[in-house]
């Protein structure tokens, strides 16, 4: 129940109706910017033509080749390997920052996370361009150090460093959540029973914690597969992802096989947020 300027107690059902009538605009923009795309690359998966142009076109199923051809797989190889690797070194370093955040004594430690995201804030691709400054043979670290460090643009580990970089944030704002929500008596408990510090955070926390740690490796793995602005900049087009094959489709105005390779990468978005309501049905750890 709410009540409004007169005191009148206004029905749950209305507050309801006057919240779904601010959401309209929203749904509207959602459907055109969203709904829409998919539909229109949903079609295109099964016609063959040139552009978008109507004319000429015609229902085929040949586009589907794209999925076996080996510049694909390779691709697919690629983007399943670095992400992985991402999501297991943003595990590790996301668990000690947060558990670190998480058992210190610090009175403002949200404060101490929003430095962690402040990065976030400004524009991706000028990150991305600062990092290939300094994986650069000459950089402002070697004007200030007096010798140049080898360049590592264009290589696996400046790929990897360069997403760990990007996507750590997203890895330690939901462990730590996670790790906020634990029953301070249940540390009690465990040290009461014979537990060590190290066993009781095997046993204890990190099981409890594992909510935040799915959330979190969805939410770096995903970018991590489909993004194409990281290997283009930092591999220098050397390593090919499946993000940048897509590009490349779409670039060379080839929309009926770029349009299954985005709508692929769509099916796997859409079964890691299955599993997120699976795991997280509250969506507590969510950023």
């Amino acid at each position: 129940m709410q009540k409004n300027s007169s005191n009148k107690v206004i029905p749950p059902h209305q507050v309801s109706h006057r919240l779904d009538r601010l959401a309209r605009p929203y749904l509207i923009w959602l459907y055109l910017l969203a709904l829409v795309p998919v539909l229109v690359m949903f079609f295109l998966m099964f016609v063959d033509s040139e552009g978008l142009s109507l004319g000429g076109m015609e229902p085929t199923i040949t586009n589907f080749t794209i999925l076996t051809e080996k510049s694909t797989l390779i691709a697919f190889i690629n983007s399943l390997k670095f992400s992985i690797i991402t999501t297991v070194i943003c595990i590790f370093f996301a668990m000690l920052i947060a558990y670190s955040l998480y058992k210190s004594k610090i009175k403002n430690k949200y404060l101490i996370l929003l430095l962690l995201i402040l990065p976030m804030w400004t524009n991706f691709l000028l990150r991305i361009n600062a990092l290939a400054s300094v994986f650069n043979k000459e950089n402002i670290l070697s004007s200030i150090l007096g010798f140049s460090f080898p360049s590592i643009i264009g290589t696996d580990f400046a790929i990897i460093l360069g997403m760990v970089f990007t996507y750590l944030p997203f890895m330690v704002l939901p462990i730590y959540t996670s790790l906020e929500k634990i029953d301070p008596l249940l540390h009690e408990a465990a040290l009461d029973l014979g537990l060590t510090e190290t066993k009781k955070f095997w046993k204890v926390i990190l099981p409890l914690a594992s909510k935040g740690i799915v959330s979190g490796s969805i939410m770096v793995l995903l970018p991590c597969m489909s993004g194409f602005a990281i290997p283009k900049i930092l591999g220098d087009g050397n390593i090919l992802l499946i993000g940048n094959v897509i590009e490349q489709k779409f670039i060379n105005m080839n929309y009926n096989q770029g349009a299954i390779l985005a709508i692929v990468i769509l099916i796997i978005i859409l079964g890691a947020i299955l599993i997120i309501n699976k795991v997280d049905k509250e969506g507590e750890t969510l950023i």
